[in-house]
């Protein structure tokens, strides 16, 4: 999933390390129990290459792109061998104060473009083809906003990993080999009181952040009593060394309706890194030090997927549609 050229050939499906866009949707759904159902399915995910290249070319400049994530659930349907080695359900955290929620999801669709048509064309044609085989549970369509910021006013995704790093810390590796390339993904849906964290102070809301809001600067709070959000999110093992993860976070809204969010994704080359930050978030470091962003964002979805490399992912619906029909 490395080594593009975007100036040639500016779309593909299955790309974690695809640029971050301007414009996308997030679409979660769960699929019918029949066979025809599953097969179905197989048949539209064995063709998302070509619907993303039948979309994609009408504009080179759009960059579309879609990735399609699996969860453990669906995964077993779809194959009767081995399964990524951590995949699995969302696990709920409760922590004094905040918790965050399992949701069901059976397929996720990460779709990206800088044209927020081009995205809404590729959904509405893939939910088309797929029809009355899924049920959609969530769906959310995102927008960059200004200098890649969340509606609270900072800047989002700053630590993400790039160059060689990215690869690193958002695709399996040899440890897991038949599932190399392949990435787990969580995601969760926020909403935020606005109200509640205008009232807050902007230099105490730096210090839950971790970062200046006006300059983006990282603030070194290593000796203070309370971590901050950005602390609490950085995972470092015994021996020093940190865990990064890709985040292709977007705000969404409808200010009519008085709802503002973030949706929350995370590319990682193992989920425990996501899962310890999520524990340390919610549980707190030390327990009870929760992560006081939680006090006004708050977790409406939270499923795990793993987005296999495009092969694979070709693998697993030509072994569905080998099976005998339904009868």
């Amino acid at each position: 999933m490395s080594g593009k050229n975007w100036d040639r050939v500016p779309i593909d499906a299955q790309s974690v390390d695809a640029p971050l866009s301007l414009s996308a949707v997030f679409l979660v759904v769960t699929v019918a129990s029949e066979r025809n159902a599953l097969a179905r399915v197989a048949s539209v995910l064995g063709g998302l290459d070509d619907l993303v290249k039948t979309v994609g070319f009408r504009d080179l400049s759009g960059r579309l792109s879609c990735i399609a994530g699996i969860g453990r659930d669906f995964w077993d349907r779809l194959s009767s061998g081995r399964r990524p080695l951590e995949l699995k359900p969302f696990v709920p955290i409760k922590g004094a104060v905040h918790s965050a929620p399992s949701t069901a999801g059976d397929l996720l669709f990460h779709i990206r473009s800088e044209r927020p048509d081009m995205c809404f064309e590729f959904e509405r044609i893939l939910l088309d083809n797929l029809g009355d085989a899924v049920t959609v549970v969530d769906e959310v369509s995102g927008f960059r906003y200004f200098d890649a910021r969340d509606l609270l006013g900072f800047v989002d995704g700053t630590a993400n990993p790039t160059g060689l790093d990215l690869p690193a810390s958002a695709l399996v590796g040899d440890e897991d080999a038949d599932f190399a390339g392949g990435s787990y993904v969580v995601v969760q849906k926020y909403l935020h009181d606005l109200a509640a964290w205008a009232r807050i102070p902007t230099p105490l809301q730096e210090v839950i952040i971790g970062r200046t809001k006006i300059d983006n600067i990282e603030i070194d709070d290593d000796d203070a009593p309370r971590k901050s959000h950005k602390s609490l999110a950085t995972i470092v093992d015994a021996d020093g060394n940190e865990y990064d993860i890709l985040r292709d976070n977007m705000p969404f809204g409808r200010p009519g309706q008085r709802e503002f969010g973030t949706y929350f994704i995370g590319y990682s080359r193992y989920l425990w890194v996501i899962e310890k930050m999520l524990q340390r978030m919610y549980v707190g470091d030390p327990p009870g030090a929760y992560d006081r962003l939680l006090d006004v964002s708050t977790p409406q979805t939270g499923t795990t997927f793993f987005a296999p490399t495009r092969p694979l992912l070709q693998a697993l619906v030509e072994g569905v549609q080998q099976l005998p029909a339904a009868r």
